[in-house]
């Protein structure tokens, strides 16, 4: 293989986008470049400023994804002082479910100027969680009509779903969905972009869209029942047209290789989902291996060779992650995400000046100060939903608690209880998977917080009793895009034959792992049996109050005027 070939992976994550340029002998990441989102996650208002949006709602402008790849992938080519002809393939991820409406032209209606003050014509970010009443009724009427599809998901569709956002659009904004020639993926939708047509990649549409290798999308009679507008949903706004990851999606146009400064031609992949395509670059290509995939969220995806029903699982789709393999996914919707929320809004400014002082931030000082305490020593235990609960229980309702608290009790043990937390919620998964049948016998663990937080991963080694391995690249994501990428070239123009083989030589891990210490590992079996009390009396029906709560919150701040969309 000629040593002088590279691939680029691009991932999409939930505030920037991020490129590696990758050599596709070795898989050494040789560049890599940073785009933060323009418009960022819009939560409060549209780009407008005036046009306010209501709870639960998470958009994002999908300018910003094209500007990524105007700005990175130019970048990551200079900062290697390569030529453009030395890159065989490209690959992309993206965070899911991630949709937006587009029209015949594949351009989001969002761009039209009529629609830009209308919510309903921008992309609807993974965690837009206001699709969480057309969950419920999907659920029910998919319940009352025994719908086999619903045990491959745990039993419940999520409201962060391909079909829940899409009824949502029709309810809400009914004159968006007929405008829309398609509702797809925002990932493939890039794809579109970069290739000039419009391809359906496996991976989101068995996880996020109920559709299955063997059966396809439920019968147009389910979606009839849902509403009779949904009838036909699948051949006016979806397809049945779906490509398996693994494959070549298209080549580079001529405009956009232009754009973006690569030559026309260049294979571009299938796109895929951010934590699946993880998975064969830190080598995993076999059954029992757990990979999380630790930012914001996390998702927890785990290979299988038999579809098991598993409660509260995300999904098993056949050929999702690895062809040839049942990929399981998994995930816990609050993680980052809680402890950024912590230190900007719980921390006194004396931590804030301390942390100032010794030049470090926020986080490593609140780290810094709970790795000195004992298991068990702040008495405290929470729950990790304060982004609601994906695995699971499925059920973005629900809320966090955090119990235990005293006059005497510090920031930093209410920041090592939130992560503690987290790491219960993941063995209560592994607990959920080996229970159904599907062993978990190694874990892996990538992105940020896997590299940086050692505390976090000795905890999650402790109460998990198991040795953690970590993703020798800090762009694990970025990385499975490249690989896919160099598989869509093909071995003939330089790049691989199947995923698996690019696996083996370009996927790796660090040496040094996180081993369980023995006496903490009691401690947090008893810690984790009052957890797991606790998740079923509030996650189980026993003691809704945090539905009620959020009803009664509604209520309080609901505007008496109506938007006008």
């Amino acid at each position: 293989m000629n040593m002088a070939n590279y691939t680029i992976g691009v991932d999409y994550g939930t505030q920037s986008g991020r490129a590696v340029l990758v050599d596709v002998a070795t898989g050494r990441e040789v560049a890599t470049a940073v785009k933060p989102y323009t418009h960022g996650v819009m939560d409060e208002y549209l780009p407008d400023g005036v046009t306010r949006l209501e709870h639960d709602w998470a958009l994002q402008h999908p300018q910003d994804y094209l500007e990524v790849l105007e700005l990175t992938i130019p970048a990551v080519v200079k900062e290697a002082g390569i030529t453009a002809d030395q890159v065989v393939g490209l690959g992309i991820d993206f965070t899911a479910c991630t949709i937006l409406p587009i029209d015949e032209h594949l351009n989001p209606l969002c761009f039209r100027e009529e629609h830009q003050q209308n919510p309903h014509s921008y992309v609807k970010l993974w965690k837009h969680h206001a699709a969480q009443d057309e969950a419920d009724e999907l659920n029910r009427i998919a319940a009352e009509r025994g719908e086999a599809f619903l045990k491959r998901y745990g039993g419940k569709i999520s409201s962060e779903w391909m079909i829940p956002k899409v009824w949502q659009i029709l309810n809400e904004a009914p004159a968006i969905y007929e405008e829309a020639d398609q509702i797809l993926e925002a990932t493939d939708w890039v794809v579109s972009q970069m290739t000039g047509r419009v391809v359906r990649n496996s991976c989101t549409a068995g996880y996020k869209a109920i559709w299955h290798k063997q059966d396809g999308y439920p019968s147009n009679e389910f979606f009839k029942a849902l509403d009779p507008r949904l009838e036909n949903v699948v051949e006016e706004k979806l397809s049945r047209d779906i490509a398996p990851i693994g494959s070549k999606a298209g080549e580079l146009t001529e405009a956009f290789a232009a754009r973006i400064g690569l030559l026309p031609g260049t294979a571009v992949a299938v796109a895929n989902v951010d934590a699946h395509v993880a998975v064969p670059a830190v080598g995993i290509a076999e059954p029992g291996k757990m990979l999380m995939v630790m930012g914001t969220s996390t998702c927890h995806i785990l290979l299988g060779e038999d579809e098991q029903v598993v409660p509260g699982m995300c999904g098993v789709v056949e050929d999702g992650v690895i062809p040839g393999l049942m990929g399981y996914e998994a995930g816990q919707s609050c993680v980052g995400d809680h402890f950024e929320w912590f230190t900007e809004t719980c921390v006194p400014g004396h931590y804030v000046e301390e942390a100032a002082l010794k030049g470090i931030g926020i986080h490593q000082l609140l780290t810094e100060k709970a790795a000195r305490q004992r298991v068990g020593e702040s008495g405290l235990v929470a729950l990790d939903w304060w982004n609601g609960n994906r695995s699971t229980l499925v059920d973005t309702n629900l809320t966090g608690v955090l119990l235990g608290a005293t006059l005497l009790t510090k920031p930093e043990d209410i920041y090592r209880a939130l992560i503690e937390a987290t790491a219960y919620g993941t063995r209560t998964i592994v607990e959920a998977f080996r229970n159904s049948g599907v062993p978990v016998h190694e874990v892996y663990a990538a992105g940020g917080i896997a590299e940086k937080n050692a505390l976090m991963m000795q905890i999650y080694a402790d109460v998990l009793n198991m040795e953690i391995k970590i993703s020798a690249s800090s762009q694990t994501p970025a990385l499975g895009s490249a690989m896919f990428g160099a598989v869509a070239a093909g071995a003939e123009r330089g790049g691989y034959a199947t995923i698996t083989e690019a696996a083996a030589k370009m996927g790796r891990v660090k040496e040094e792992t996180y081993k369980p210490i023995t006496e903490n590992v009691a401690t947090y079996d008893a810690l984790f049996a009052e957890y797991t009390k606790l998740y079923d009396y509030f996650g189980r029906g026993e003691n809704d109050v945090m539905k009620r709560l959020k009803k009664i919150k509604a209520d309080a701040s609901r505007v008496k005027e109506e938007p006008v969309w």
